[in-house]
This record gives C-alpha cells, sequence and structure tokens, in this order.
C-alpha cells in the first residue's frame, strides 16, 4: 500500500495561461484562437469542453466535435464555457447539442442512492418510494438514463456486497440471506455464486470491489476500493474503462458491487477539499494494481510537487532508465488511480501538453487550476 503524500522534490513549472475569469471553480482557460480553430476543423475530440464555438453568421454556438460544415475564421468567436455562449445571444446547435455535454446526476437519482444506502437491508421497494413521495415510474425512468442500468439492478448490486461483506464477517449463511432480503435460499445461492463465482459457504476468503460514482467540477469519477485501499479513480468516461475494471476484475479475482468504505468516504472529502483549492496533497490509503515498474513510476508521479510539472524524460531518469522515457509515458498511462497519482503533471519536454486518459481538456484545466492555487498558498 502506498499513499499519495507529494514530498517536495525538483520540477519545472507549467507553461499554462491563467485561468480568464479568476475563479478557479470555473476552471476556465483557453488555448490560442489559431489551435481551437484548427480543433474545430478538425473535430478533434480532445477539446470537448475546453472551448465552444459561436457561429456569428448563423447565431448558434457548436462543440468542437460538431459534424455541420465549418464556417470561415472570420466568422466564429469562442467562448470557454456554455454560459458565455448563451450571454453572448448564441443559441444551442441542433446537431451537436453542447447543452447536453454536461451530466449532472437529477437531484431524485442522489436521493434513490441515499436511500439504498441508508437500508438496513439495500433495498427500496415501491411502497417505500410513494411514503417518500416519489412516483416509482418516474424514480425508475430516472434512475435508468442517468446511470445505464436499472434502478432494481442497482439495488441487486447493493444488497450483494453487503451480503459477501457479512459472509466474510462470519455471519451464518442463513441469517445473511434473510438480513438481505432474499426468501429462497436456492434463489441466494444462485444469485451469489453468479456475481462472485463460489457459493456463500465457499466466500469467506473473496474479495469484492466497492464502487461509487463521485460529481466533481470536471465530470463524473467512478472510485474502486476494498479493504485493502482506493483501486481507481478514473473519469467515467474514459474510454479505456471498462478494459481497466476487467483488469482488476482478473487480477483480484472479485466482483464489483455499489457500496462504501473508508477509503470511499475519504476520496468524496478530500477530492471536494482539492477542488476548491483547500488541499494540495491526498492522504488515501492506496492500492494500485502494477507490475514492478509501473509501481515505480507511480510512485515517483507522487512526488511531483502542487503546481508543478516533470517531463518524462525527467521521471525516466528519476525511476532509473534514462533511456526509456517511452516506457514510463506507457506505465503512466497506465495508472488507474487519477488525480491522487498525478500523472497529469507530466508533459512533454517542449512544455507541450500530450496524452491524457481523461482528456487533454481536463489535463490543462486540472495544471492552471493548480498553479492558481499553488501561487496563492
Amino acid at each position: 500500500m502506498i499513499s499519495a503524500m507529494s514530498p517536495e522534490s525538483t520540477a519545472t513549472d507549467v507553461p499554462v495561461p491563467p485561468l480568464v475569469n479568476r475563479l478557479p471553480s470555473d476552471l476556465t482557460a483557453l488555448p490560442t484562437r489559431r489551435t481551437m480553430y484548427r480543433a474545430l476543423c478538425n473535430r478533434d475530440a480532445t477539446y470537448e469542453g475546453v472551448f465552444f464555438t459561436g457561429v456569428k453568421t448563423t447565431g448558434i454556438f457548436c462543440r468542437p466535435t460538431c459534424r455541420a460544415k465549418k464556417p470561415k475564421p472570420e466568422n466564429v468567436e469562442f467562448f470557454p464555457n456554455i454560459n458565455e455562449a448563451l450571454h453572448g445571444g448564441y443559441r444551442p446547435c441542433r446537431v451537436c447539442k453542447p447543452m447536453d455535454h454536461v451530466k449532472r446526476p437529477p437531484a431524485l437519482v442522489d436521493q434513490l442512492r441515499r436511500a439504498v444506502d441508508e437500508s438496513e437491508d439495500g433495498r427500496v421497494t415501491d411502497k417505500d418510494l410513494q411514503a417518500m413521495g416519489i412516483e416509482p415510474s418516474t424514480a425508475r425512468r430516472q434512475f435508468q438514463a442517468y446511470h445505464g442500468m436499472t434502478f432494481h439492478a442497482y439495488q441487486r448490486a447493493r444488497r450483494m456486497g453487503l451480503a459477501l461483506r457479512d459472509v466474510k464477517a462470519g455471519r451464518a449463511v442463513a441469517d445473511v440471506q434473510h438480513t438481505r432480503g432474499y426468501e429462497s435460499d436456492s434463489g441466494f445461492r444462485d444469485a451469489f455464486t453468479r456475481i462472485f463465482g463460489e457459493t456463500p459457504a465457499q466466500a469467506k476468503g473473496s474479495a469484492a470491489l466497492l464502487a461509487q460514482r463521485i460529481e466533481t467540477p470536471l465530470g463524473t469519477m467512478l472510485a474502486l476500493a476494498d479493504d485493502r485501499g482506493l483501486r481507481m479513480l478514473e473519469f467515467a468516461d474514459r474510454r479505456a474503462l471498462e478494459r481497466e475494471i476487467a483488469m482488476l476484475r482478473r487480477r483480484l479475482k472479485c466482483a464489483v458491487v455499489p457500496g462504501t468504505n473508508v477509503a470511499l468516504d475519504a476520496v468524496r472529502t478530500q477530492l471536494g477539499e482539492y477542488f476548491t483549492g483547500t488541499r494540495h496533497d491526498f492522504d488515501l490509503p492506496l492500492a494500485p494494481v502494477g507490475s514492478d515498474f509501473q509501481l515505480r513510476v507511480w510512485a515517483e508521479l507522487g512526488r511531483i510537487p502542487y503546481g508543478r510539472t516533470r517531463s518524462y524524460a525527467e521521471m525516466a531518469k528519476a525511476v532509473g532508465v534514462p533511456k526509456a522515457p517511452r516506457a514510463v509515458g506507457r506505465a503512466n498511462g497506465s495508472n488507474c488511480l487519477a488525480l491522487v497519482i498525478p500523472c497529469h503533471r507530466v508533459i512533454r519536454a517542449d512544455g507541450e501538453l500530450c496524452g491524457y486518459g481523461g482528456g487533454i481538456w481536463r489535463k490543462q484545466r486540472l495544471l492552471a487550476m493548480e498553479k492558481e492555487f499553488a501561487a496563492k498558498a
């Protein structure tokens, strides 16, 4: 287990522009006009969220990846966020639907998740929903629209996670079955075995990764943890997310179920502090899964001070492989613990930003935010 604390070490300042509105919570920083127009013409998805384009001749604003015909350079202006585009007199494009880019969880979805977490058996019935003043069909529709899974499936996974915890704690299988709301012995055993690959009686040594979604100013993150600590923290729209989860399940021989533990509670709190600038170093129980070389690189990432950066060449030298910066880059890209193991602080030797699993736009804004908060400290 390693910690995400970041001791002082040598690093170079990152050449990113100041936040244009001087409000760190908005995290707005625009690239050059030339860069943005080129990204617009190329429909470059790495700039999603970095800027929005207002087209003077049509009065609409678009995302960088819009499929519509590209306007001439003199007919566009760029905005750091949706509000400024709207205040500029532009209406959202019907093709790329820029208003749908940021998807915040509806209040009802948050309420449903809390209800499940606070329920003794991890189950919320239609009768319970009606007692809370919630129409069950509305609850199911909104939950599935946001999570991509039914409310019933979420509850079932949550109950199985609680059941595994009970079994591992030594409780009798029959007691666990009734506590978690299963009337049928065979139904409980079959459901348990489908998820964990073992019967409840065999599962005392089994593991499960508990999962939570965490909302941040840069989008939803998925956190996975077990008794050893935090195993994953990734942005939910990361392309490699499913592959990373499959890797963890294979190596740890476990299932992934909704739940909470000390590590997940701590990361939720500390992420909130990080994004408001009151926390510069994370203090979390981390349990990354990787090769010896990857673990060495990730440990070195944790030594890059807040508000500073290093090049891949500097990283390679620091881990004892000065001729292998590409290998360091691959290890950097394999990091499953975004932010708490700060792979976003590694840049090219010429100061340019390069690949980041969460998107170049997030890397840019994270570095801008850290630099500004560090200057104020």
